[in-house]
């Protein structure tokens, strides 16, 4: 990629030692089953980062001032594994560095990688899976590394919370925490699963967004489109709560699939990244220190959606 700066920001607030956010593309689209281009993702999303304004209104912060440092991307792409292993050690690099670590993808296998490193890092971690999609497979067409194994080892090792969720194969009903799970068909009539969501949270939480999540007739470029998807106001609506309410520690994105004619999608991803970094930003002065102290505490996944027994 021949992008210097994340959205063209001046150098002064993209050298690593001035940044609290790292960016890590991973331009890897090796088990996607359908439309391909996945790898041309995070080109597609610096480009549109480019044109976008860089004042959010809402938390009234200009949050590129917090220092984006976008590292060179992980091509690593001799084998599912072997990418994964690589987007994992550069993940953990960056976040001994106590950086605030987000990656963009590329296709959702390269997730695997992002949370198995957060995971390691963090204790008690809840893993947002925002997505059309369950990904609990075990195993498809012959790796653990495939895109529709994305998050089967963050269910069997954290706190799995899946939102949106509007297709699953049968064989991922018997991994799949239904407790957990909000389907989109119930979100759509029920609003009261923001919060349910939310409670259901431990203090650290890293969130893994899969663009399909949204409805095809506001972000069409994507591998594996899906009707009834969720809208942008209801998404930062439930995004704004998580960050204000739990310690965000870090996300990626993934499966934005572009295409030349129709660039709505680029931009749609880029402003929800920049969003989100102002979300987690917003009451931060240029001068605050981050901090993302991780320690090696015991993990615990005790949660579950109807337990009023339980302090959160």
């Amino acid at each position: 990629m021949d992008i210097k700066t994340y959205a063209g920001i001046p150098e002064e607030f993209a050298k690593l030692e001035n940044a609290k956010i790292v960016l890590i593309p991973v331009p890897y689209d090796g088990t996607s089953t359908w439309q391909k281009g996945a790898d041309k993702g995070p080109k597609a999303f610096l480009e549109a980062s480019e044109n976008m304004e860089l004042y959010d209104i809402e938390t009234g912060s200009e949050v590129y001032k917090q220092g984006v440092y976008l590292t060179d991307a992980v091509t690593e792409n001799t084998s599912p594994e072997s990418m994964v292993d690589a987007v994992h050690e550069v993940t953990k690099k960056y976040i001994k560095k106590n950086k605030f670590v987000t990656i963009f993808g590329g296709e959702h296998s390269i997730s695997i990688g992002t949370i198995r490193a957060f995971n390691e890092m963090f204790p008690n971690l809840t893993v947002l899976h925002i997505d059309a999609h369950a990904d609990l497979r075990k195993s498809y067409e012959g790796s653990s590394c495939n895109h529709a194994c994305a998050v089967y080892e963050a269910s069997q090792n954290t706190n799995l919370i899946q939102v949106g969720i509007r297709s699953i194969d049968i064989k991922e009903k018997s991994v799949m925490n239904l407790d957990k799970t909000y389907f989109a068909h119930d979100m759509a009539i029920d609003d009261s699963w923001m919060d349910s969501a939310i409670d259901q949270m431990t203090d650290n939480v890293f969130i893994t967004f899969d663009l399909d999540a949204f409805d095809p007739s506001i972000l069409p470029s994507t591998g594996t489109p899906e009707p009834g998807g969720l809208l942008w106001y209801e998404t930062i609506d439930f995004l704004k709560q998580v960050f204000a309410k739990k310690n965000v520690i870090g996300f990626d994105i993934v499966e934005l699939c572009p295409n030349e004619i129709d660039k709505s999608s680029d931009f749609l991803a880029a402003k929800l990244y920049y969003k989100m970094l102002s979300y987690k930003f917003q009451n931060e002065t240029i001068e605050d220190e981050f901090d993302s102290t991780f320690n090696d505490k015991p993990k615990t996944n005790n949660f579950s959606k109807f337990n009023e027994d339980v302090d959160y």
